[in-house]
């Protein structure tokens, strides 16, 4: 396959001044200005041709044009109007062969609940450091059909999606994400690829989506454990679960019953350890 166009520095300068656009703080809008960043992205996606890839925040079109490139049919979802509209013109004029394999949805991608078009079978994106952890937890949640991920966020968030139990960064994020998913980190990204330059590193995180832990608990009700175990980060469990099982007793009953230590931290407990608490709590309350 030749080497088709992707964005350059100038080019997304000049894109951006066409629509009046300022990159916000606000939005976390920071784009890639790379072609070589973005062509060593799309390789540890490990997508191809066969792919329907779901981006997040495609903003200029820098990722959207090396996701095409493969031969993958994308759907992109961008909040702002000005990027979604121009968006396919950019397509069009840099990769007028791949045009059509690209389909726009001007949507907020948080509260998204339906694709047009083929289920997606990996999502990659350059997720807005700001929300990236919602919106990353409402993909898994809201479209179960997408196996793969490659996802671009601040550093800091990286290690805390990829962190395994006893980690110092491991928390809500990290739990939540592993009832879905294995999450690896397999790169960094420096500042200067992007304009504007965010003051951080960006790392790159591999997810395979995997079979949530067998338990008779529903999510809801194992999240809210997650939830409380790391409300007040330094507790012990029987402390920090009190008032989801009406007392410390109680808590230190259920978290015995369920195999674990009732004087441990949340951190230290993988996502079946919290489901196993949760089916103690509906134990507790029928």
């Amino acid at each position: 396959m030749s080497m088709a166009e992707l964005l350059d520095p100038r080019t997304i300068r000049q894109l951006a001044a066409e629509i009046g656009l300022r990159p916000t703080k606000q939005r976390g809008q920071n784009f890639v200005t790379d072609p070589n960043t973005v062509r060593r992205i799309v390789a540890k996606s490990g997508i191809t041709a066969d792919d329907v890839v779901l981006e997040v925040g495609p903003g200029l079109g820098s990722l959207t044009l090396g996701l095409l490139e493969t031969g993958a049919q994308v759907t992109a979802i961008e909040i702002e109007d000005t990027l979604a509209a121009l968006l396919p013109r950019t397509v069009a004029q840099l990769q007028p062969d791949n045009a059509e394999r690209l389909c726009v949805v001007s949507a907020d991608a948080l509260t998204i609940t339906e694709l047009p078009g083929p289920a997606p079978t990996a999502v990659v994106a350059n997720l807005p450091y700001n929300v990236a952890v919602p919106v990353l937890l409402h993909l898994l949640a809201t479209f179960d059909c997408w196996r793969l991920g490659l996802v671009m966020v601040q550093l800091e968030v990286a290690d805390r999606l990829a962190a395994a139990p006893g980690s110092k960064v491991y928390g809500v994020p990290s739990a939540k994400v592993a009832w879905y998913a294995a999450a690896e980190r397999v790169g960094t990204v420096p500042p200067t690829v992007f304009w504007p330059a965010p003051n951080v590193d960006s790392g790159l995180v591999r997810l395979t989506r995997r079979e949530p832990p067998t338990t008779g608990a529903s999510r809801e009700e194992v999240f809210a454990v997650i939830d409380a175990a790391f409300a007040q980060r330094r507790k012990m469990l029987r402390s920090a679960l009190s008032g989801l099982f009406g007392s410390s007793a109680a808590a230190s009953e259920a978290i015995t019953a369920a195999g674990l230590d009732p004087t441990a931290r949340g951190e230290v407990l993988a996502i079946g350890d919290f489901a196993r608490i949760a089916e103690q709590l509906i134990e507790v309350r029928r």
